[in-house]
């Protein structure tokens, strides 16, 4: 039916049912556009496609296990992904060069004084990761400050209207190239009126000297150091102050290659090895056959031994077994004799005492006697005298008498 064929009412209607599907339609069109940009920016930032990304490089000697896209770590967080995985072109020193960037604020961590790649087994088939070392001294080696370089008097003045805020984007040497001041030291500072004397000694290029604002950052890396200048620089991402070493350790298919050839090599020894085992296991058991049967042949031994430590312990048992089953019997007796003897032996003791007192009594009056002798009679020791000096000549007279003189022969003495 055409429109203008309808009623009033039924026009009124119908646009009214128009207007409120064209608003149903241009709301679920705003709404499907949000979420889409919800999604989009949620995954930008979970990208970090919002975040400053710096790139740098290193150089491998095998790009086994490194793909485009794989997370790159740092103190165990992916902090950034490999962005390229290049050959290197003929006659170049390196094999493969390995480009990825690193995110905000990961890349603060790299500084010129221990930061480097390592380049680490991820798994059992042949995956390889790259992870970064946190620096410990040194420049970082890429910085969002923009640096500036000015003249010495223009330095000062500006650093000493903001003091805090200038700071040194490079070593100072002097003439004999000793490092005066260091890179991020204060500017005011170091062109103090003070240090004078110390900055006539230094050189300068044109005067001038590099210094960046420590309050002012860019959303894109703008600065690197440069090792040979020993000063911060505009960043060239292909420069060599984007370059960091790597610490490159063999892929696992290597390590398993070399532990096989490793274990090959020693094969034969571990053969010759189990062979003296089996010799060493057959002689074992010839000596556990032999050691059975001394034990066997051992038992009546140890059964005897048995017994006699058992006569041993008991009473009297160690007497019995010596001196026969008698020996009771004749121990008693024997100290019945010794315990007769030794009551005999203290009455004849005494007895024996008694008699050699007597004795000496008896002695000691025939002394008295001779002495008193002597004393009345002093004409008797010479007599006695006399009488023995007769009895030596009458002996001495029979020695040489005929008959009697064999009895006196001496033996000769004998010579050695």
């Amino acid at each position: 039916m055409p429109l203008q064929d309808l009623t009033p009412q039924l026009r009124t209607r119908l646009n009214q049912m128009e207007r409120a599907v064209g608003w149903f339609v241009f709301l679920a069109t705003a709404l499907l556009l949000f979420g889409f940009g919800y999604y989009i920016y949620h995954t930008a930032e979970r990208k970090g496609w919002f975040k400053i990304k710096a790139p740098f490089f290193t150089y491998v000697q095998s790009s086994a296990g490194l793909n485009v896209g794989d997370p790159v770590y740092l103190m165990g967080f992916a902090v950034g992904k490999i962005t390229s995985v290049e050959p290197q072109k003929p006659f170049e020193p390196y094999n493969v060069k390995v480009e990825f960037e690193v995110l905000d604020p990961y890349f603060r961590y790299l500084w010129t004084g221990g930061s480097y790649v390592k380049v680490n087994a991820a798994g059992f088939l042949n995956q390889r990761q790259l992870e970064l070392t946190r620096g410990t001294n040194g420049y970082a080696v890429v910085v969002t400050q923009p640096v500036s370089i000015l003249g010495l008097a223009e330095a000062k003045r500006i650093a000493t209207a903001a003091p805090g805020t200038w700071q040194l984007a490079q070593d100072v040497f002097d003439a004999n190239t000793n490092l005066i001041f260091r890179a991020y030291a204060p500017v005011e500072a170091v062109l103090d009126e003070s240090n004078a004397p110390l900055l006539a000694q230094c050189r300068f290029d044109s005067n001038s000297i590099c210094v960046y604002d420590n309050t002012v950052h860019r959303k894109r890396i703008v600065a690197s150091w440069h090792k040979h200048d020993h000063r911060y620089e505009n960043f060239l991402p292909d420069s060599e102050d984007a370059w960091l070493h790597a610490a490159e350790s063999p892929p696992v298919s290597d390590q398993l290659q070399a532990m096989v050839a490793q274990v090959q090599s020693a094969l034969p020894g571990i053969l010759a090895l189990t062979n003296q085992l089996a010799a060493v296991l057959d002689h074992a058991a010839n000596a556990t056959a032999n050691l059975n049967s001394a034990i066997v042949a051992a038992q009546p031994l140890v059964t005897n031994f048995a017994s006699i430590s058992d006569q041993l312990r008991a009473p009297g048992g160690l007497t019995l077994w010596a001196l026969g089953p008698n020996s009771h019997f004749q121990l008693e007796s024997v100290l019945t004799n010794a315990n007769t003897l030794l009551v005999n032996s203290d009455t004849n003791l005494n007895q024996l005492t008694w008699d050699i007192g007597a004795m000496l009594v008896n002695l000691a009056d025939i002394t008295s006697n001779l002495n008193v002798q002597v004393q009345a009679n002093s004409n008797l020791l010479g007599g006695i005298s006399k009488t023995v000096m007769d009895s030596d000549d009458f002996v001495q007279g029979l020695k040489r008498h005929w008959l009697l003189r064999s009895a006196f022969k001496t033996k000769a003495p004998v010579k050695k």
